[in-house]
């Protein structure tokens, strides 16, 4: 309905605009400042849209001005505005294009957001133009438009609307091209008149605009839209400075990843891998911000999590895609099909870069793995779609390296490699320190016969050791496990052996209800005994941390091994041919288990250990 008096036109919106504003409001945007995010978007179209027109007419009004973006705002008068020198409207289109919320498709976008709520939303009518705009009914009570559009004929129109039902046209003296909005703030949003404010959501939000945008004489947005750029177009310093911008960082990036997708979703993407981690890079990562999602330049949501997986978390940069519309929630990026696909590639394109270093740039990688290898090993029981991609990435010290060299570090791919004629089993032993694992008796064997084994210290590593089960279609095995499939040169049985039967069961007997089993060791040189895991049981060191983890945690008996040619051994069955039922054959039997105990991580009662240690020695001194 039009109403006209004093050449003022008078339009009824055809919706409950209080109950639309409403929806707006509460629905797609999260804080007000989102506004001056819309008005800017909208400014940066209409001065495309010239810039397009320009190329192939050259009657246009205003042929040579600057295409540019003007904001001013009085902190005295509490206003605010902002003109642009983009295309304009005509009457038609302001009634059209600023009334687009109340005109065809209102009232079923209306019954959408009510009925289907966020997630139902039909995302191609949140992005058009009049949504966006009545974002600053958020910040203002009455707004007013001046608009001149470019075709030289054409007069200059006012829209206001206070956002209540109606809104008003009238003729108006703008004599040059473009659109200016502006308002007095509401008392509730006083920031939005100050310079500071003003400056710091352009900074956030709209600072790779690629028209320059002007805070009263100061220009805001100093930053180039970089992953817009051809790669040979971009320098060194543009990205280091790049970097640190979005990353609040006083560090270069260690590398960088910039990608053009066009497919069954396009983007653009400018990706970024740190020097260095965090402190403590597993707990506070949760705290680390990611990677920006934009869409033609304007942010949409900082900190976009469903961009990247949890283990590559540690990516800084920015994703521009225009598969997604401007005024996206954040409940609708978490479930749109397209942030599913962009996810995908942008993960398989980041582990192929990783690949690319290794393979060509080991001093790059080993820094990056030594920074970050902790969080991405995590992605193996996590990212079953790329779980080779990063099992190919692991490296591992092994007992051939030198950990003062992290050069040497190996992937499961070489070690394979280099694996021994008849071993069918990839080995490898977890615990805390390099040093330790390499007094470990379970390793004798493997140093005896020049068989590498590899050596898992991260704790990391002791969860995602077993569920790697195979590489190659070569079987991962602890050697703390009982079932290794060793390579043994065929003996012949002496009368020695018989005597090692009736040994075990002494030793069975004493340490009944200790271990679940006595056998007789086929890795062990030069240590007595050691303690290795059933077929059923648990790693070593994944028992340990548990048990940190769990108070009440208790692991499963293990299998204690006795080395028949140990001095030690030949000394107890002699021991056992005196007296089978020697009480100080038992004690000693009691005391080796305490002291393999004690060196697999497991103290023993002291009180017990040091009074049965006395009276051996008390024995043994008569």
């Amino acid at each position: 309905m039009e109403k006209q008096k004093n050449n003022i036109q008078t339009f009824e919106y055809k919706a409950e605009m209080k109950q639309l504003l409403d929806l707006i409001i509460h629905s797609l945007y999260t804080h007000p400042e989102i506004f001056l995010r819309e008005l800017i978007s909208n400014s940066a179209d209409a001065l495309n849209k010239i810039r397009f027109r320009k190329l192939t007419d050259k009657n246009i009004l205003d042929q040579d001005a600057p295409l540019e973006i003007k904001i001013e705002v009085d902190s005295k008068r509490e206003t605010f505005s902002i003109e642009d020198t983009g295309i304009g409207m005509t009457k038609e289109e302001l009634i059209n294009n600023i009334g687009t919320i109340a005109n065809s498709g209102t009232l079923d976008f209306i019954k959408i957001m009510q009925q289907q709520g966020k997630q139902g939303l039909d995302e191609k009518l949140i992005g058009q133009f009049g949504v966006g705009f009545y974002a600053v009914f958020m910040v203002t009570d009455e707004v007013t438009i001046e608009t001149r559009c470019s075709d030289i004929n054409e007069k200059a129109y006012s829209w206001k609307s206070t956002g209540t039902g109606t809104f008003t046209i009238t003729e108006c003296e703008k004599k040059h091209r473009g659109t200016k909005i502006s308002f007095k703030v509401k008392e509730s949003a006083k920031e939005f008149s100050q310079n500071y404010r003003i400056k710091e959501i352009i900074n956030k939000y709209s600072n790779f605009v690629n028209f320059p945008i002007f805070l009263g004489k100061e220009k805001i947005n100093t930053i180039n839209a970089l992953w817009y750029k051809k790669p040979e177009q971009t320098t060194s310093t543009e990205l280091n400075e790049f970097y640190k911008f979005i990353s609040n960082s006083s560090e270069p990036p260690l590398g960088h990843l910039q990608l053009s997708i066009e497919g069954t979703v396009s983007f653009k993407a400018l990706l970024f891998i740190p020097e260095n981690a965090p402190y403590d890079l597993l707990r506070s990562i949760h705290d680390e911000k990611s990677l920006n999602l934009y869409s033609n330049k304007v942010l949409i949501q900082s900190d976009c999590k469903p961009l990247l997986p949890e283990y590559l978390r540690f990516v800084k940069g920015v994703v521009d895609t225009a598969d997604l519309p401007l005024n996206v929630s954040r409940e609708i990026t978490q479930s749109n099909p397209a942030m599913t696909k962009i996810n995908q590639v942008i993960t398989g394109k980041i582990l192929s870069l990783l690949d690319n270093w290794a393979k060509n740039d080991k001093e790059k990688y080993f820094k990056f793995y030594k920074n970050f290898g902790p969080l991405l090993k995590t992605g193996i029981n996590s990212d079953f779609y790329n779980r080779d991609k990063i099992i190919d990435l692991l490296r591992f010290n092994t007992s051939f390296t030198n950990d003062t060299n992290e050069f040497e570090l190996i992937s499961l791919k070489a070690y394979t490699q280099r694996m021994k004629e008849g071993q069918k089993e990839i080995y490898y032993l977890s615990g805390e320190h390099k040093e330790i694992l390499d007094k470990n008796p379970n390793l004798e064997y493997f140093k005896e016969n020049n068989i590498e084994v590899l050596l898992v210290t991260e704790p990391v590593e002791v969860f995602i050791m077993p569920s790697i089960n195979e590489y190659d279609k070569k079987p991962l095995k602890s050697i703390d496990k009982a079932d290794i499939d060793l390579i043994q040169k065929n003996k012949i049985e002496t009368p020695e052996d018989k005597l090692s039967t009736s040994l075990l069961s002494v030793f069975k007997t004493t340490l009944a209800d200790r271990v679940e089993n006595v056998l007789i060791s086929k890795r062990l040189i030069n240590s007595p005994a050691t303690l290795v895991v059933g077929k059923q049981g648990m790693d070593t060191q994944m028992e340990k941390m548990l048990k940190m983890m769990q108070k009440d945690f208790k692991g499963a008996k293990k299998i204690l091994e006795i080395n028949m040619s140990h001095p030690l051994i030949k000394n107890l069955s002699k021991m056992y041919i005196a007296d089978s039922s020697s009480e100080l054959l038992k004690k000693c039997i009691l005391q080796l288990y305490d002291g393999v105990s004690f060196t697999d991580g497991n103290i023993p009662q002291a009180a017990e250990f040091t009074q049965r240690m006395v009276e051996i020695m008390q024995e043994a001194t008569n």
